[in-house]
């Protein structure tokens, strides 16, 4: 017999499947992508969408953004971008004789940072109090952002010149780092037959409130958690920190981010309880970007590949709760 718990984790789950399905005629052939793009919303989390140009990171981005009725602004991130361009800056109004706060595209529930390793790292420092505490602080005033506020950067890894790569304390704020890929060959056929992906995104019928994206959250932190499964995520972060082929392992936000992860799986699952695979599944992406290779190790593969194989060999060789 289900619990009321659980119903209600089903009723509740039920408009997020609808808004994976609404994404999905956009963004074609990538379910995955997109339930991680929800898992990030859910557990009040920011997403970091790094690939090369032309695999729909933008659209994934707009699409998830247009799903709900929210605020939403696009930052193109160049080298030119102030901190003031982001978050805001104080003016003085002579009529009142007093500086006024004029908010920057920051305030918006939905934040889409395009190319956010294009601009420097004073600007890109400028919204880590954002992405940490949900505030922005001016002139000694602290103004709260609104809920659910989630920030959506992309970048593309191929290409340097002219970028600043992400300070580790930066990459620590997303609560995972997805890749996008190269569609199969039947989502492509029916991208190049339709290619309208703008215009698909512009009809994108929003399902659902930002009060009820909100409400949602708040029942994710309510998904049950066993113990021995909060043991199985601390082995692996103990694992990473013991590495001789790590430098630096996964911080205890990064542990806390992995299980709040897993509660938005189980419940995009319909669950108010998580299961090992909720882990299982989502460690590569909640840890990768969060470790350092040691020097020793470092090969001629991409780092994040080096590092997502490094965290596959961890979690093989640790035990799975029963």
């Amino acid at each position: 017999m289900q619990t009321v718990a659980n119903t209600i984790a089903r009723s509740t789950s039920g408009p997020f499947a609808e808004l994976q399905r609404s994404i999905a005629r956009v963004v074609k052939g990538k379910d995955d992508v997109i339930q991680l793009a929800l898992v990030a919303l859910l557990a009040r989390g920011h997403l970091l969408v790094e690939d090369v140009p032309g695999v729909g990171k933008t659209t994934l981005a707009q699409a998830l953004a247009r799903s709900f009725h929210c605020s939403f602004q696009r930052i193109q991130f160049t080298s030119d971008l102030l901190p003031s361009d982001v978050i805001g800056v104080s003016v003085y109004n002579p009529a009142t004789q007093d500086f006024e706060f004029k908010t920057g595209p920051v305030f918006a529930n939905v934040i889409v940072a395009d190319e956010i390793n294009r601009t420097t790292p004073k600007t890109q420092s400028a919204l880590l109090e954002a992405m940490s505490e949900s505030q922005v602080t001016v002139d000694n005033h602290t103004h709260p952002l609104p809920k659910p506020f989630m920030v959506l950067a992309t970048q593309n890894p191929i290409e340097h010149h002219g970028t600043y790569p992400l300070p580790e304390s930066q990459l620590d704020r997303f609560l995972m780092r997805i890749r996008m890929g190269y569609p199969a060959r039947s989502s492509e056929k029916e991208i190049i037959r339709n290619n309208s992906s703008t215009a698909a995104v512009d009809q994108i019928v929003p399902t659902m409130d930002a009060a009820d994206v909100v409400a949602a959250q708040e029942s994710v932190a309510q998904v049950k958690c066993e113990d021995s499964l909060l043991d199985y995520a601390l082995e692996i972060v103990e694992r990473t920190r013991q590495s001789e082929h790590l430098s630096l392992g996964v911080s205890p936000r990064g542990a806390v981010m992995l299980h709040r992860a897993a509660q938005a799986r189980a419940f995009l699952e319909g669950r108010d309880y998580c299961l090992p695979d909720d882990f299982k599944r989502l460690v590569i992406h909640v840890f990768a970007h969060r470790v350092v290779i040691s020097s020793r190790y470092v090969s001629t593969q991409k780092r994040s590949e080096q590092a997502e194989a490094i965290l596959r060999e961890i979690i093989d060789s640790t035990r799975v709760p029963v």
